[in-house]
């Protein structure tokens, strides 16, 4: 299988990228990013765009799976407006676009408490892409919904590292979906979701990927 993979520059796109070209069942993996990836393969294919205006028909959009990490936060993206364009409209695009060039499973890091009617706007964003994207009648649509993510992220999230600390210690007594979600497990269940999609929509939860 061919697969996209768009956010591979962050912690769980790096491992997908990873898995991916580990695994037999994948034969070429096309990964845009903004700025050129560092990790040379001959099975990786890394065209370097502008999301604000991809190339609607470069020849790379035609691949069987799309694997979609991109994200950000608030805090990064510097104003609601900017991250929802990064999170919601972004990957909307590239949906669309690798639909039309026949791609027919698309497998979307989202998050727990993902929901378009959510009083926290991180939650709402999220929710309304899982919505938008169940629209565009995919064959196969995952959508993956972490808690809070485990691993070393290149930038540091104080918030972020405080929790993981707390329900670190705390895992062993706390229920599953409340745990920590090790990347390398979401990337395992989302590589896995691309190339064995199931027909429909699938949700992973937290309790699925706790460690």
């Amino acid at each position: 299988m061919k697969v996209m993979l768009v956010g591979a520059t962050g912690l769980v796109g790096g491992q997908v990228l990873q898995q991916l070209l580990d695994d037999p069942r994948c034969d070429a993996v096309v990964a845009p990013t903004r700025r050129p990836l560092a990790h040379a393969d001959p099975a990786l294919h890394n065209p370097v765009v502008d999301f604000e205006r991809l190339p609607v028909d470069a020849p790379w959009w035609a691949v069987d799976a799309v694997i979609c990490a991109l994200g950000s936060t608030i805090k990064q993206a510097g104003s609601r407006a900017v991250f929802s364009r990064i999170d919601h409209d972004y990957p909307l695009q590239v949906a669309t676009l690798a639909q039309a060039h026949g791609a027919h499973a698309f497998v979307l890091n989202s998050a727990m408490g993902a929901d378009p009617q959510s009083r926290i706007f991180y939650n709402q964003v999220k929710g309304r892409l899982e919505q938008d994207l169940r629209g565009l009648g995919y064959r196969s649509l995952t959508l993956v919904r972490p808690g809070l993510i485990g691993g070393e992220r290149s930038e540091r999230r104080t918030g972020e590292h405080l929790a993981s600390v707390v329900l670190g210690a705390l895992g062993p007594v706390l229920p599953r979906a409340w745990r920590i979600n090790p990347a390398v497990n979401i990337a395992a269940a989302m590589v896995e979701a691309a190339l064995a999609p199931r027909p429909g929509v699938q949700i992973v939860g937290a309790a699925d990927l706790a460690g």
